[in-house]
């Protein structure tokens, strides 16, 4: 399954380190959440993502609201110069399903 969708970057700031992520659609959330797949610790989907010219594997998770969010690593947000709040365009292919 290959999705696409824009998302608005947000920082959570409850750990020392700073991390990023970007929330996926809640339509898309509960599609995802209906393909059966093996469990994994804290509900993690195994994807692999893209965002502009780069792209990596890494797992979304589930996060506030009922929605997935997918963690967004320091070299990617450098690489596609992204910043707090940058609107991320994004393309997932899901591997656990």
């Amino acid at each position: 399954m290959i999705v696409e969708f824009e998302g608005e970057m947000f920082r959570w700031d409850a750990r020392k380190d700073a991390w990023y992520f970007t929330s996926l659609p809640a339509e898309l959330s509960a599609e995802i959440r209906e393909i059966p797949r093996p469990g994994r610790g804290f509900g993690a989907v195994r994807v692999h993502a893209h965002v502009g010219s780069s792209a990596w594997k890494t797992s979304i998770f589930p996060g506030g609201d009922g929605v997935y969010v997918l963690p967004l690593k320091r070299s990617v947000r450098e690489a596609e110069g992204l910043e707090r709040d940058s609107v991320v365009g994004v393309r997932l292919e899901i591997l656990d399903a």
